[in-house]
């Protein structure tokens, strides 16, 4: 049995990774759940890793793996882990049975920043096979490799293939890829404010930078992550 407030978290943490391609921060997760701090996030997750529902990433910085959902959340479906995504079969409670996996194949383009920006990418680089289901409803994709670690508190971290879906306008909070003065590409959380864009790390030795409109354009919306170990 999950108290409310567990499953209030886990069904956000849950919202969040189907949303973004990953686990929301925990500062996220305090204004979630109305909590004064970070504390009360932490035995929540703890008390969800005991329970077995969720598993901690060792040596990722706050990087969350769903491992189940209660029936009634999950609405009795066959449970995919949402951080680490992978070509293994799906497997049901009775016993296990191979199913098919229906993936598409994106171009790797390069590298992306996830620290100080590096140059404009362009060039495909290899190709990488994305469960179609991590794509949505339609439009361009592209994938990335992530270097550098302003993003670990947001669960992307060094080495990780972040999946981009095109576009040219972002949400506010979202995870996107900014193009900054037409060369520089990062990888970052936009805002906007007080008539600047705001380009937000998700690690504190890492300042927020603030730009022009005419400076940033954003190339994509962050919609999945693929890991590797």
């Amino acid at each position: 049995m999950l108290t409310r407030k567990q499953r209030d978290l886990l069904a956000f943490i849950h919202k969040r990774v189907q949303r973004d391609g990953v686990p929301p921060s925990f500062d996220e997760m305090k204004d979630a759940l109305d909590l004064r701090s970070k504390s009360g996030i932490h035995r929540l997750i703890t008390a969800l890793e005991e329970r077995g529902f969720i598993r901690r990433l060792a040596h990722r910085a706050r990087a969350i793996e769903i491992t189940r959902l209660p029936e009634d959340m999950s609405n009795g479906a066959g449970f995919v882990p949402d951080v680490i995504q992978g070509d293994r079969p799906e497997t049901t409670p009775s016993r296990a049975r191979p199913v098919a996996v229906d993936a598409m194949e994106l171009p790797v383009m390069g590298r992306i920043a996830a620290g100080v920006p590096i140059e404009a990418i362009s060039e495909v680089s290899s190709q990488v096979a994305v469960p179609s289901q991590m794509l949505g409803h339609g439009g361009e994709h592209y994938a990335l490799e992530v270097r550098g670690d302003s993003m670990v508190d947001a669960g992307i971290n060094d080495g990780d293939i972040v999946v981009i879906r095109e576009q040219r306008t972002a949400d506010d909070g979202a995870i996107v890829v900014a193009l900054v003065e037409g060369q520089e590409a990062t990888l970052k959380r936009y805002r906007r404010s007080n008539g600047m864009i705001a380009l937000e790390a998700a690690n504190p030795a890492y300042e927020t930078r603030f730009l022009r409109e005419d400076q940033v354009r954003v190339q994509g919306r962050l919609v999945g992550l693929i890991r590797t170990y």
